[in-house]
């Protein structure tokens, strides 16, 4: 009789991150407990000493500061070992050059993971597309340590950095502000007001009675003010 593996199901939006201790380029690491209050976007790459993911560590180090300021820390994580890790994160800072960045350091932490462990508990691994390397996985997880966003990209594609700088300042936008953000929203677009719970709700809303744009009962906006947005959210 075949053994049958034990498969481990993926996290999914709404869930607490699963809990791990490991060894990172910054030293030992309780997650997500050592990031209590703090936004955290934790991502897998497929490997170290390759060209994709020095693209993306360069982009990432080059806006960690911009996360930072939107309360916001990056850790990533490879099934890579930690000298491996090391000697990569040297080899970017001392030789590679791309798209005007260079002397870039890497500053956040690139968790050791040669054993899965990590990679396993937050379905990283998606064997159709490779057995032993992490796809590109983007978790997204707020100051509770719930998981709020989850974004997978295979091995071939890069990441669209705009877009994740996008994501975690909507989701602060929508908690802060109580609303939803439309398709492609940035700060400064009109926000999303949630259905109308009621008739009588929808028949004010139609007859314009609530401080926001209704082009149906059921669609329904009003404007917030960039400056609004940033001044909430922005570390000053």
């Amino acid at each position: 009789m075949e053994e049958q593996k034990e498969i481990t199901p993926m996290p999914r939006i709404g869930d607490k991150a699963p809990e791990f201790k490991a060894v990172t380029t910054q030293g030992d690491l309780h997650f997500p407990n050592d990031y209590k209050g703090e936004w955290v976007i934790l991502f897998s790459h497929p490997a170290d000493f390759t060209p994709v993911c020095t693209s993306e560590f360069m982009t990432f180090a080059s806006m960690a500061d911009k996360f930072e300021e939107a309360n916001c820390k990056l850790v990533g994580l490879s099934i890579d070992g930690l000298y491996s890790h090391i000697a990569w994160l040297r080899s970017i800072k001392e030789k590679i050059e791309y798209k005007g960045m260079k002397n870039v350091e890497v500053k956040f932490p690139l968790i050791e993971d040669i054993t899965m462990n990590v990679a396993n508990k937050y379905g990283m691994v998606q064997p159709n597309e490779a057995a032993t390397q992490a796809v590109r996985a983007v978790f997204f997880i707020d100051p509770q340590g719930i998981i709020r966003s989850i974004i997978y990209y295979p091995l071939s594609l890069g990441r669209n950095f705009d877009e994740l700088y996008r994501v975690i300042i909507a989701l602060q936008a929508a908690d802060e502000f109580g609303v939803a953000t439309p398709a492609d929203w940035r700060p400064g677009d009109d926000v999303i007001i949630g259905p109308a719970g009621s008739c009588g709700t929808a028949e004010n809303r139609m007859a314009g009675n609530e401080d926001m744009d209704c082009k149906e009962w059921y669609f329904c906006t009003r404007k917030l003010d960039k400056d609004e947005v940033l001044d909430k959210i922005l570390k000053k």
